[in-house]
């Protein structure tokens, strides 16, 4: 694994400077959805990812966002699980706040996460058994298990539409900021308390940080209490999700 892991880190920095290539600068925006938007950054640093690590790594199977999905990944034991741009609304807006996923399952079960913020240059690592490390130092969850003392980092986009309006006064402090995959690496680094989602995410949003929860000892579960496996024929993952240390956890879930 620790071979597989410095790939990885050597790919998701080349993938890092092709995303600052177009940060703050001008691009094609295009909308896959309503309030879901692509851009040539996402799709050139999906394609440097897939051949880069597909070419490694010829027996894993593939699941990206930007890559269009492919049953044969379901007979695969390990899969790459990956969001080139994690955060494309803030790009867009120009706010730091965006990453660059990896994850690696083997039976359905993340071993390795690797997440890069690229305008702050900071890499989180994971692997199963080996602990979480923010820029190669390691790190365990934060472990205050009383919700009024801690911050959770929650979706800007939820907050916009007042679905966090209910547990205003339930935490210390409620702080939004773009990109899922970003806040659970904060979470695993300790940079950040908890982590709530109220709305459904894919598999490629969460897994490298699945991965960094767990080995720092924390974890993640959806917002009904269930485990979240992954390499699913549906990517979603619903109603919504929860990490932190296992008593912050289970009191959130329990004012659910």
């Amino acid at each position: 694994m620790e071979k597989i892991l410095e790939h990885t880190v050597l790919t998701i920095r080349e993938a890092g400077k092709i995303i600052m290539n177009y940060y703050q600068s001008e691009f094609e925006v295009k909308q896959k959805g309503v309030g879901n938007p692509v851009t040539q950054a996402d799709i050139e640093t999906d394609t440097f990812l897939k051949n880069t690590l597909t070419e490694a790594f010829p027996n894993y199977g593939w699941l990206s966002e930007e890559t269009k999905d492919s049953p044969a990944r379901l007979g695969k034991n390990r899969v790459w699980v990956v969001d080139p741009l994690d955060g494309t609304k803030e790009f867009v807006e120009g706010i730091p706040n965006f990453s660059i996923s990896i994850g690696l399952v083997e039976n359905g079960k993340p071993i390795m996460g690797v997440i890069l913020n690229p305008v702050k240059n900071d890499l989180y690592t994971a692997v199963k058994n080996m602990g979480m490390k923010f820029n190669g130092k390691k790190t365990i969850i934060c472990q205050n298990q009383n919700l009024n003392e801690i911050n959770i980092l929650n979706s800007r986009s939820e907050t916009k539409r007042g679905l966090w309006k209910l547990y205003q006064g339930k935490f210390k402090e409620l702080i939004p900021i773009g990109s899922i995959a970003l806040k659970l690496a904060m979470v695993s680094a300790n940079q950040a308390d908890f982590i709530g989602s109220l709305q459904p995410k894919n598999e490629w949003d969460i897994c490298a940080g699945h991965c960094m929860i767990n080995e720092s000892g924390g974890e993640l579960l959806t917002t009904l209490g269930n485990e979240i496996t992954y390499n699913n024929p549906n990517t979603l993952i619903t109603p919504g999700l929860v990490a932190g240390n296992k008593i912050a956890v289970s009191n959130f879930l329990n004012i659910l």
